[in-house]
């Protein structure tokens, strides 16, 4: 009695250091295979579906699907008893995972199985004991059999909890690192509409996607007509990068000549080239540890393409006249208005160099497609006209807007700041921009055909050398126009506006603006 309690002990403590789930079975089993004389034991762990057993012992022979009701093993998980198989009872079974446990047992004489459940009557598993003898009784009988089979099911239950724990905590610290990510991506979004203004959903998505490219290394490739704000976006996703301390090197392609470009961006020696009096580090170098801002980069010579190709492979090159090579650690945006899916079928664009630098592909949506930004815009740049002089109108009536409303923007968001600031200039102290200070007559160019034809309608006019004012003439003519045209189409507004090809909004503000009814 000794014997067996000072082995008893011996053995709980064994199986209470272990750290995980499949050392302590795998412990338990070795321990009732040597401690009662088993020929083999396994133990088997019931998955969460509570269908199939897993035997990590037993290799991939080692799972078991106990959907099958025939299977023993689901007879034991349905009726919760122990049951003893004999050798003969056990061929019977035509089940080829089954048999396989069988055959990795050394083919028994007999086996014992046994459901193994925790005190809330859960199902954690079985255990399998093989031997050359079935008095099972002699066996599970002992009460160090018992004892070991109780310790094995709070150890089972406790490694379970354990790593409920464990996975809990991972899914926790997984759910607070996404909502912090979502905070962060939030505020920078915040911070970058300070700048890339607009409600829009397009000016949203686009924020949105510019912190996400500052959070890679990827090349960065900026499409969009010109004067859309791909300057501001290269400058965002630099100020929200870890390269934000380094510096931003701005190239603009198209301004430098052909012959400059190369010197510019890899540097030279002295002596390199004549007036090359001392040596020059080129742009390359200076965006060292920064980021490196290709702008208009559509309008890069051939020549300079392949090379520019290799430095973004390499992150090497070599300045003018130079012997050796040196390197450069910067993240490279590049930018274009031009079309570079057709300059490449022209021969114009590398191929290869497009597809290095488009790595993460951004486009900004010209003005006249993001409407919903114009006001939010127009107040932006009024508020940076008063920051800026000290004074300027209140703000933009809604007549204005209106105005704006109705014009293309040709040259986008950079048109809308010029003509906005030259309308604040125009505006008393303390008054609202009206649409009269936009000057969008002047701004919209005239079509030859319109010019054709409103020169055929001047000839039935009086001789014009009378005229003195020819802007007030232009707007009594039209006027006239837009009251004819109504006249014509018994004040329907929609129909006269299609009509003479102007949106019904800009139809609506002239008439307001000439004082034009439609019950004519």
């Amino acid at each position: 009695m000794q014997m067996e309690l000072h082995t008893g002990i011996e053995l709980a403590v064994e199986l209470i250091r272990q750290e995980n789930l499949p050392a302590l079975l795998c412990t338990a089993t070795s321990q009732l295979e040597r401690a009662f004389g088993l020929r083999r034991c396994w133990a088997l762990e019931l998955d969460l579906s509570g269908r199939t057993l897993h035997c990590s012992a037993l290799g991939e022979a080692g799972e078991f699907d106990c959907d099958d009701f025939t299977h023993p093993f689901a007879h034991l998980l349905q009726t919760g008893q122990a049951r003893h198989l004999s050798r003969a009872a056990s061929y019977r079974l035509d089940h080829p995972g089954f048999q396989a446990l069988i055959d990795a047992s050394d083919r028994p004489a007999s086996l014992w199985l046994e459901p193994l459940k925790g005190e809330d009557s859960r199902v954690l598993g079985v255990l399998v004991l093989a031997a050359d003898e079935s008095d099972w009784d002699g066996i599970t009988g002992q009460p160090l059999y018992s004892g070991l089979r109780t310790l094995l099911v709070h150890q089972w239950v406790s490694q379970l909890q354990s790593r409920d724990q464990v996975w809990q905590r991972r899914m926790l610290k997984r759910s607070l690192d996404h909502l912090h990510d979502a905070e962060v991506l939030r505020q920078h979004c915040d911070q970058l509409a300070t700048t890339l203004v607009g409600p829009s959903r397009a000016m949203t998505d686009l924020r949105a996607q510019i912190v996400r490219a500052a959070g890679s290394q990827l090349s960065v490739l900026v499409q969009g007509e010109t004067g859309c704000g791909k300057d501001l976006v290269a400058r965002g996703i630099h100020d929200f990068s870890e390269r934000s301390r380094g510096p931003l090197v701005v190239v603009n392609c198209a301004a430098i000549p052909d012959s400059l470009l190369e010197s510019e961006l890899f540097g030279h020696v002295k002596g390199a080239f004549s007036g090359a009096d001392k040596a020059k580090d080129g742009l390359l170098a200076q965006a060292d540890g920064g980021t490196l801002f290709l702008d208009e980069i559509g309008d890069m010579p051939l020549a300079l393409q392949s090379k520019l190709l290799r430095v973004l492979e390499t992150r090497r090159f070599r300045p003018l006249g130079a012997q050796q090579e040196l390197q450069s650690d910067f993240r490279l945006v590049a930018a274009t208005h031009q079309p570079l899916q057709e300059t490449m079928k022209e021969g114009r664009f590398r191929r290869d160099l497009f597809y290095r630098l488009s790595q993460f592909p951004l486009r900004v949506l010209p003005l006249r497609e993001r409407s919903d930004d114009l006001e939010a815009l127009c107040r932006h740049f009024i508020a940076r006209y008063k920051e800026r002089e000290g004074h300027g109108p209140m703000g933009i009536s809604s007549h204005a807007l209106l105005a704006l409303s109705g014009y293309t923007f040709p040259g986008n968001v950079r048109e809308l700041r010029n003509m906005i600031e030259f309308a604040c200039l125009q505006t008393p102290q303390g008054g609202d921009i009206q649409p009269d200070m936009l000057r969008l007559d002047e701004s919209a160019p005239v079509p030859a055909e319109t010019l054709t034809g409103v020169g055929a309608m001047l000839q039935g006019l009086p001789d014009p050398s009378g005229i003195r004012d020819l802007r007030a003439a232009a707007q009594a003519f039209e006027a006239a126009v837009i009251r004819e045209r109504l006249k014509q189409y018994h004040g329907n507004r929609a129909q006269a506006a299609e009509s003479l090809g102007l949106p019904k909004r800009t139809l609506a503000h002239k008439c307001l603006k000439y004082q034009v009814s439609e019950s004519l």
